[in-house]
């Protein structure tokens, strides 16, 4: 197990986000979606928890096989999407990504959000006990972003909004800026396969910080579009936007429920989401495997993978050997592309 926590401010206060970042998830949910691959939103309905009062659950699925990096697909099942289960108390969440394909990987973040340039040290206290972490600051206008997802019209340093006239921000913002807001995020991954655990968590938590990084950014990028929303309105774009998210992927239904009715804590048991964006198309260096390596002849724990699809079964139908779910949320383009597409937070 591999924890951190992350640090990543905005020139917002918590209030405003709260509309933000519903918009930004559904948008970029939308734009990283295409026919056969990105985000099918299953559920979305209102929660109500004995401990954290009334929020708002989601499910989703992150279709990714021919996102994922050539290196992973060689080993993954044709059909192969990770389940992302979000739980909004707004300002705390707790979002989660599983895949049953890995019965022993997950990323758990607990997000909480206060309107400081991210100086509390002592927020995840009572959820961390005795456990170590480290702490990253992520800075939306001045961390380096893979050039593949860089658009001149969210290059925060340059980005001035004509609604809030915020912006351009300059070198230092984070102490002078006001308004600031700051989102904590307390991120665990797990990867307990004996020989790849710590190249793997290490490997997942740098695909965790560009997801946030990126998704912090267009949030703020596109304040213009949303400043003005209120929380109805909101409510209606996201239910538009994942309707049509689930029609642009085009194996599902173009529906989906939206219940107006809170769920009881009985029905959903377990602890908003995190932006979509793309893993990467080549192994990193720690993880290749050079040709010349021996072969080992036993290991203590080894991976179990399908058996191939029979050539005369049609492509999508169920079959034993497949996972009945599988459930991670990020995306990336296939080898010859070079546009994004989601890694549940947060």
């Amino acid at each position: 197990m591999l924890l951190k926590e992350y640090r990543i401010c905005m020139p917002l206060t918590v209030e405003e986000y709260r509309i933000g970042q519903l918009y930004m998830i559904s948008k970029h949910s939308h734009e990283q979606s295409d026919r056969g691959e990105g985000v099918e939103v299953v559920q979305n309905e209102p929660f109500e928890d004995p401990a954290h009062g009334q929020g708002q659950f989601t499910e989703k699925r992150v279709y990714l096989n021919s996102k994922l990096p050539s290196w992973a697909r060689a080993v993954v099942p044709k059909i192969f999407y990770v389940t992302e289960k979000a739980w909004n108390y707004y300002p705390y969440t707790i979002t989660e990504y599983t895949c049953s394909f890995l019965p022993k990987f997950s990323i758990h973040i607990e997000t909480k959000y206060e309107d400081n340039k991210g100086c509390n040290d002592n927020i995840f206290d009572s959820e961390l006990k005795d456990q170590e972490r480290e702490v990253c600051f992520v800075d939306i206008a001045y961390d380096e972003i893979p050039e593949r997802y860089y658009k001149e019209s969210e290059d925060l340093r340059y980005f001035k909004s004509d609604k809030t006239s915020r912006g351009m921000l300059q070198e230092g913002w984070r102490d002078t800026h006001d308004p600031i807001m700051c989102s904590y995020k307390l991120v665990t991954v797990k990867f307990e396969v004996w020989g790849l655990q710590t190249r793997v968590e290490q490997f997942v938590h740098k695909v965790v910080r560009d997801v946030l990084l990126l998704g912090h950014r267009q949030a703020f990028a596109w304040v213009d579009e949303w400043i003005d929303m209120t929380m109805d309105e909101v409510r209606e774009f996201e239910r538009t936007i994942q309707e049509a998210t689930n029609q642009k992927i085009g194996m599902f239904p173009p529906s989906i429920s939206i219940s107006e009715t809170p769920l009881s804590s009985c029905v959903l048991t377990g602890p908003a989401s995190a932006p979509s964006t793309p893993m990467y198309t080549d192994a990193p260096e720690f993880l290749s495997v050079p040709k010349d390596r021996p072969r080992k002849k036993s290991a203590p724990e080894t991976l179990t993978l399908p058996d191939p699809v029979p050539s005369g079964v049609p492509q999508g139908s169920t079959l034993g050997p497949l996972p009945s779910s599988n459930h991670l949320q990020s995306s990336a383009p296939s080898s010859s592309s070079s546009d994004p597409a989601e890694l549940e937070g947060e």
